[in-house]
């Protein structure tokens, strides 16, 4: 998780404070991650060698009318599937460009690789032991993707998504948030300063806009607007929900960014979010748990022997501690 340096503007926690969530995934997972989830017969990356005899391009009509021939190196075909997969790779950006301007940078990127890859099987690299392992890695790599798009994409379809969130989401409470303001200084001296001279009735405003070093919050009077406990560092976290409707914390509070002096001006309980909201964490939530599924009913299907780093056999010694040292 990260913690970002720099305030958000507005009724958004400071970024100074706040924490991004992000789910840690298996590899297989994030090959998976927006779960576009194309046909497995067009997974990306699959890597085969380049040894199949030149084909011309097939007739007009058919079958090739949905995926024409748009270029021929060597008489191997370039097709409009391989311009879109090639686009689908791309950032969000970059796939945002128009067809007419994309498509045909992509198709010479394309040219060449296929260009480079008639050169390397001239040079006979095809038969090196180290790239024909990466070829079968490739393979091995889209093989696995395949199979992951084909057994999750039906249990990740909008309407179970809708499902669960009706079932996990829907009506229940919402989180408990915490509307508060903060002063960000260097040290614990000031930071006591401050709450002394808030104890004589200073303005929390103006205080925050002399003393805070998280300028984004600062330009705010300190407001943070409402924020849920996950969303800040721990420590902040604990003392403002601890803190009553009010309060101004009575010893500064110690994090990673410095110290803090903490006022919590409200709490309340948040509605649950949308389906819309909700909707793209609980699809993660499902291909994370399908995900786990496949996995774990491939490996019941195959038998496993793992060795020692040195390609030995493991021995039950292997793990044991060694005594404790006798001497004095």
């Amino acid at each position: 998780m990260t913690r970002s340096a720099v305030s958000t503007v507005g009724m958004q926690p400071s970024g100074v404070l706040a924490r991004r969530c992000g789910a840690v995934g298996l590899a297989a997972l994030c090959a998976l991650a927006p779960l576009a989830l194309p046909s497995a017969g067009h997974a990306q990356g699959t890597a085969t060698p380049a040894t199949t005899a030149p084909a011309t391009a097939p007739a007009a009509g058919g079958a090739a009318a949905a995926d024409p021939v748009v270029a021929t190196v060597n008489g191997q075909p370039i097709t409009l599937r391989d311009l879109q997969d090639a686009a689908a790779s791309l950032p969000p950006t970059a796939r945002g460009m128009p067809k007419e301007t994309l498509y045909p940078l992509l198709l010479e990127q394309l040219i060449d690789g296929r260009a480079l890859v008639a050169e390397a099987q001239k040079d006979g690299l095809a038969q090196q032991p180290d790239v024909q392992r990466k070829v079968k890695a490739a393979e091995d790599q889209a093989l696995q993707t395949a199979l992951l798009q084909k057994e999750v994409a039906p249990l990740v379809t909008e309407e179970a998504v809708r499902a669960k969130y009706e079932k996990d989401v829907a009506g229940k409470p919402g989180e408990m948030e915490v509307h508060a303001r903060h002063i960000l200084v260097p040290d614990e001296a000031t930071a006591k300063k401050i709450i002394a001279e808030l104890k004589k009735g200073g303005d929390f405003a103006a205080l925050s806009k002399q003393y805070s070093k998280d300028p984004g919050a600062a330009q705010q009077g300190g407001d943070l607007g409402f924020f849920k406990r996950e969303d800040m560092v721990p420590e902040f976290a604990k003392a403002a929900f601890a803190l009553k409707d009010g309060e101004i914390s009575p010893e500064p509070v110690h994090t990673q960014f410095g110290w803090h002096v903490i006022q919590t001006l409200e709490h309340r309980q948040s509605p649950p979010p949308s389906f819309d909201e909700a909707k793209a964490e609980l699809r993660q939530q499902m291909i994370q748990d399908a995900v786990k599924q496949v996995v774990a009913k491939a490996r019941a299907d195959v038998k496993v022997q793992t060795f020692n780093l040195d390609g030995s056999q493991k021995r039950a010694t292997d793990s044991a501690e060694p005594p404790p040292s006798t001497k004095p």
